[in-house]
This record gives structure tokens, C-alpha cells and sequence, in this order.
């Protein structure tokens, strides 16, 4: 009785060994199917004049990157709290985890509360170009302005407006220097 072997059911004329490519009807090398487009594809032409982001990519950029800062700045902030509460006695153990349990616990906090102001700021502006149909420098502002007079209005119509006029400042400025950057440094 003759056992059958890996190579021997390759040779055999009754086997046919699946190949998941076989009905494409390919014309030139395989390769050519792993060769993306580099520019984004748009379902309709008028979406590619516009040369902004969707609501939902505003809405992760913004709201990440303000996570990330956040918690950035929260745990150096818990770092250098963590080294100025160090006692006479701790040890190497101790000072490692107090350094680790403040940056984490301040780091996380920090986060939180900077990455709702992103969220805020993400739909206000989505929501203003989405109004006016125009992308440009007092979009931003006004959302700016906006989110700095909602993250403050508990507080008072006085706490929201000086909130609201940094918020403006401050994208304005962000804006601005966006814009300088882009213009003079050469990438």
C-alpha cells in the first residue's frame, strides 16, 4: 500500500490544489493588486474641493490630541509633585511608586478634563463650518470662543465671557501660528 506524501498529491492529476486568485482574471503580476491609491478617493467631485476633515476625523483629532496633552502635562505636573513630597526615610522602592502613582493619577486627570475641552472645541467648530460652509481663521475662533464660554459658564456670565475671550485668543493664536508654519518652514 502506497502512502502519499506532500509532493506526491502535487504530482497527482485527481488533486487540485486550492488557488484563491484563480477566477480574477488578472492581467499583469500579482503585485499590482497591493498597489494602493496615495491620494484620498471621494464618492462624489464636490468633496474634493473641500480640503478639510469630516466632523467624525475633527472630532478624533481634536479630541485625542488634546487626551494626549493633557495627560502629558498632568504626569510631569505629578512628576515634580511626586519629587517635592519625597520623605528623609523613603526608599528607592517607595520613591519609584510615589513618583508613579502621582504622574499616573494627575496625568489621567489632566486628560480627561483637557480632552473634553478638545471635544467641546471639535464639535463647536464642525458645527460652525457645517453652518457658514467657510473653513477658514474666525471659524475657529468662534469655536474657540464658544468652547471657553461653555467650559466656564457654571461658574458665572463673567467667568465665561474672560474664558470665552482666551478661548478665542488661544485659537486664534494656534491658527495664526498654524499658518507661519506653514509658510516658512520648509517640509
Amino acid at each position: 500500500m502506497a502512502q502519499h506524501h506532500g509532493s506526491d498529491r502535487e504530482n497527482d492529476s485527481k488533486v487540485r490544489l486550492y488557488n484563491p486568485y484563480q477566477d480574477l482574471n488578472l492581467q499583469g503580476p500579482i503585485s499590482n493588486l497591493y498597489k494602493l491609491p496615495t491620494s484620498p478617493e471621494f464618492l462624489f467631485s464636490e468633496e474634493a474641493l473641500h480640503q478639510r476633515r469630516s466632523w467624525g476625523e475633527n472630532l478624533t483629532f481634536y479630541t485625542g490630541t488634546a487626551y494626549l496633552g493633557g495627560s502629558v502635562a498632568g504626569a510631569a505636573v505629578g512628576l515634580f509633585s511626586a519629587l517635592r513630597n519625597f520623605e528623609q526615610g523613603d526608599t528607592l522602592k517607595l520613591k519609584i511608586n510615589r513618583i508613579l502613582n502621582n504622574s499616573g493619577h494627575t496625568g489621567r486627570s489632566w486628560g480627561n478634563r483637557i480632552g473634553v475641552v478638545g471635544l467641546i472645541y471639535a464639535g463647536m467648530e464642525s458645527g460652525i463650518v457645517a453652518a457658514t460652509d467657510r473653513d477658514d481663521v474666525w471659524s475657529s475662533v468662534a469655536a474657540g470662543l464658544g468652547t471657553g464660554a461653555i467650559c466656564r459658564a457654571a461658574r458665572g456670565v463673567r467667568s465665561a465671557a474672560v474664558a470665552g475671550a482666551l478661548g478665542g485668543l488661544a485659537a486664534g493664536a494656534v491658527v495664526a501660528g498654524k499658518q507661519v508654519f506653514k509658510r516658512y518652514v520648509p517640509i
